[in-house]
């Protein structure tokens, strides 16, 4: 098997590496360069791992899953989210991108990690010890999954009737239609993509510009600018020295999040 993950902030792509030493998986993020067809091709098991943004796929994960397709067919899938706290059907949603009866999901899960929202007054910074017990409560889930998937067993959280239903009250204001592979007029995700503010306090140091998955972020006229193209993910928020920059929102952070456990 192989698993394809993106991680704006280290959660997802620590929870990709760890299921990857568990099950002796080869792992990749979406934003290396090498030959993903060939490597889907060549792999009977694919998986994903990403974060949950209103309840729908990341729009360069989604990307990247419309864009290989036709190597999707046939095969078999297994999806893990992190989330912040609750998505309702953040690991079925993927599907909505693939034809029916395309690919058959043998494992689906959902993982409880700290929140990288840093800029907002209602999430607060929490402690290392509070967000070391969160990781810690993820990859005992984790490590449940992987004996399952040994095992054959077959789990598909977020893929009931119900789940469906409750996605829809985050994920039809961020997105509008799951199936939608780019922006969609009117919505929050459309909005964001806009959102990102650069104050005085930036340096051009370029750190932003380097670690900005989707290449949003670029100089012009000796300041930093942007093409109206922002995932949300909030790297760059969390990575600028200086704090001066802000996603979704004038407000500032006052603190950063860095994950505090990796897996190199």
């Amino acid at each position: 098997m192989v698993l394809f993950y993106f991680s704006g902030t280290g959660n997802s792509e620590y929870m990709a590496k760890f299921f990857g030493r568990e099950m002796g998986a080869d792992c990749y993020s979406i934003e290396e360069e090498v030959n993903f067809s060939q490597l889907i091709q060549s792999n009977n098991v694919i998986g994903f791992c990403y974060p949950i943004y209103g309840s729908r796929l990341p729009r360069n994960m989604r990307q990247f899953v419309s864009g290989h397709l036709e190597g999707l067919k046939g095969k078999k899938l297994i999806i893990f989210v992190t989330q912040w706290a609750f998505s309702g059907d953040g690991a079925r949603v993927l599907t909505d991108l693939l034809p029916k009866g395309h690919a058959e999901v043998i494992y689906g899960e959902h993982f409880n990690m700290p929140n990288n929202i840093s800029n907002t007054a209602f999430l607060k910074e929490v402690s290392q010890e509070k967000m070391e017990a969160k990781i810690a409560g993820a990859e005992a889930k984790m490590l449940v999954a992987c004996a399952n998937i040994k095992a054959g067993i077959v789990n598909r959280r977020g893929f009931s009737p119900f789940s469906k239903f409750l996605g829809k009250f985050q994920g039809v204001p961020w997105q509008r239609k799951s199936s939608s592979v780019g922006l969609v007029a009117g919505s929050m995700e459309a909005k964001i993509a806009t959102s990102v503010r650069v104050d005085r306090r930036c340096t051009t140091c370029l750190i932003c510009i380097d670690v900005c998955p989707v290449k949003n972020l670029g100089l012009k006229n000796g300041r930093i600018d942007h093409n109206n193209d922002c995932v949300g993910c909030f790297r760059c928020v969390n990575q600028c020295r200086s704090k001066a920059i802000s996603v979704m929102g004038k407000r500032k952070p006052k603190w950063q999040y860095k994950c505090v456990k990796r897996i190199d």
